[in-house]
């Protein structure tokens, strides 16, 4: 396969073919990430993306393939006929797959009508995985979204009505210490709005050389120690109202939590109360750099 600079995945596609359809981010403004900072963003060829799929093909058959994530950033920009025939010259080359996926914020989802998403999900990219990070109106502005909780709804609804599984991704301990409730009320209100497939936590470490960690290093962002990050995740589950499955499966985590709400809700929230009763020494300093948010 053929790659240009550092791919990013989510681990839930720890075992898909990855294709770059796209390199870099359209947006690229977040105050928080640093994952395609210096990197122009750039659209393929088609005629280079499906070279990649045939390329796979001779390297693992056509039957060793049975998921595709369509990297990079924000592939979601691509025009509904590009997809569509990403789509199906995926399909076409492994009758194995189950599905195809990729990022879209928010941003992005918003610009395509309903009919243009069943268009997509009927050419077999079946899920997409969104950075939400925020339902919170101030901590979306703060951090350079590029969109409302509003936007947010509207967009969502579009790919679940269109029959597309859902990822959506929220940011634990964004807003700090100083908006943690807002920031929780506020991702749990657009998400009970539109309720995706599933709900991703991550917990936000500063990545150097990000707005967002110079707003820390500065003193006017205050990280929660792991008992408050928890406390905001407790919240958040109390909240949602789904149906969704809540995943807490990334090693920026304080736990990992994880079930399907409602029905799932009080052996979850025994979990992080039972948390909640250990030292803080138990836990991972609160500014430990770990990895890149997005994997």
């Amino acid at each position: 396969m053929r790659y240009q600079g550092t791919v990013y995945r989510p681990p839930s596609e720890a075992g898909s073919l990855i294709v770059q359809a796209t390199l870099g981010c359209p947006h690229n403004r977040c105050a928080f990430c640093g994952m395609y900072k210096g990197r122009p963003f750039r659209v393929r060829p088609l005629a280079e993306v499906v070279e990649d799929l045939d390329l796979a093909r001779e390297a693992y058959g056509a039957h060793g393939v049975r998921t595709i994530f369509l990297a990079d950033g924000n592939t979601a920009v691509l025009p509904t006929a590009t997809l569509v025939a990403i789509g199906r010259a995926a399909r076409a080359r492994f009758p194995d797959l189950e599905r195809i996926t990729m990022y879209g914020s928010a941003k992005f989802l918003v610009k395509k009508r309903l009919d243009e998403w069943r268009a997509i999900a009927a050419a077999g990219i079946t899920r997409i995985h969104s950075g939400l990070e925020s339902g919170d109106a101030a901590t979306l502005a703060a951090i350079g979204k590029g969109v409302t909780p509003e936007g947010a709804v509207l967009a969502y609804r579009h790919v679940v009505r269109a029959g597309i599984e859902l990822s959506v991704y929220l940011m634990v301990g964004l807003a700090g210490v100083e908006g943690w409730r807002a920031h929780a009320l506020g991702s749990a209100a657009v998400l009970n709005q539109a309720p995706p497939t599933f709900v991703r936590l991550r917990t936000f470490v500063p990545q150097p050389g990000t707005p967002w960690h110079d707003r820390w290093r500065a003193g006017a962002l205050t990280l929660p120690s792991a008992h408050e990050a928890l406390r905001e995740t407790r919240l958040l589950v109390e909240r949602l109202e789904g149906p969704t499955t809540l995943c807490s499966d990334h090693v920026s985590n304080f736990l990992d939590v994880r079930g399907r709400l409602p029905a799932d809700r009080p052996a979850m929230l025994a979990a992080i109360d039972a948390a909640l009763g250990r030292p803080l020494t138990a836990f991972r300093p609160p500014t430990e750099r770990l990895v890149g948010l997005g994997l």
